[in-house]
């Protein structure tokens, strides 16, 4: 019997990803298909599903292919509406008119002015509880640029500086919730020029919520060592909170950053895109 769905490489020189397509609310339904992607997911650690119809319907189909849905831990995170599962939130941002010269709350990266920009990080660092995946798809996307970067751990990890690898492997770092650029402290490759004169709600919520540590290095279930650093929100390494420690892990941040470019692959969205990536 044929399969249901097509499968082939997200790119043949990448170690990870795929792409997927057929999938439809009758096949995301069917156990064999279901297994099917489930088993890419594990492998390939990232799908790129094409040509799936652009609704919040199939964003919790695709969703509940890879297991129960985890709510997001921020109350000031926008829900999509309230009648969705929970988990599904909206990120956007608005154009700016920066003809007057203010340019808070924008960042300059290899020369160029952009209005939003995401360092490399993995979802929910700020968390105790991880999410074991996430599902993204773009509703509207920028006139130019707008594309998302995803990495590869294990590449990463396997081609880390030896001797910085060994360092900081068997360490946690730590995370607290604050996605403001102007504070990042490690891993910077970016100027800023001040903060949004908006208000932020996950500041006040940043507050009231502990710190939160996680392994430098990960090892999968199938064996695999995956280099596990987000240099964004993390605010050191655990009981290395000193100069030492800090240069140590800024020059660990600034690797992982190198390797992360290098091992990674850019999505330019369609609207009938989703994408699976293992957090």
């Amino acid at each position: 019997e044929m399969s249901k769905i097509t499968v082939r490489n997200l790119r043949d020189d990448l170690a990870f990803g795929a792409i997927v397509e057929g999938i439809t609310y009758e096949t995301a339904a069917d156990p064999e298909v279901r297994a099917e992607v489930n088993a890419i997911f594990e492998d390939r650690g990232m799908i790129v599903f094409k040509g799936v119809e652009p609704s919040d319907k199939m964003h919790l189909a695709i969703s509940d292919i890879f297991g129960p849905l985890k709510d997001h831990p921020t109350k000031g995170t926008p829900r999509v509406n309230d009648n969705a599962a929970p988990g599904v939130i909206d990120m956007h941002s608005k154009p700016r008119d920066i003809g007057n010269g203010d340019l808070r709350g924008l960042v300059e990266i290899d020369g160029r002015i952009v209005t939003r920009f995401s360092p490399w990080h993995f979802d929910h660092c700020y968390n105790d509880e991880l999410n074991r995946a996430g599902v993204l798809r773009c509703k509207l996307n920028a006139p130019e640029g707008g594309c998302t970067g995803f990495a590869d751990g294990i590449g990463i990890y396997k081609d880390f500086d030896p001797a910085l690898r060994e360092r900081i492997e068997g360490l946690n770092v730590i995370y607290t919730l604050d996605t403001r650029l102007t504070k990042m402290r490690f891993g910077r490759t970016f100027k800023d020029f001040g903060e949004h004169p908006g208000p932020s709600p996950t500041v006040e919520e940043a507050k009231t919520f502990p710190r939160a540590m996680h392994p430098a290095v990960w090892t999968r279930r199938t064996g695999e060592k995956v280099m596990h650093i987000g240099p964004w929100m993390s605010v050191g390494l655990e009981h290395n909170e000193t100069p030492e420690g800090e240069a140590l892990y800024e020059e660990a941040c600034q690797e992982l950053n190198r390797q992360a470019d290098a091992n990674s692959y850019w999505h330019d969205w369609t609207p009938t895109d989703m994408v699976i990536w293992d957090n």
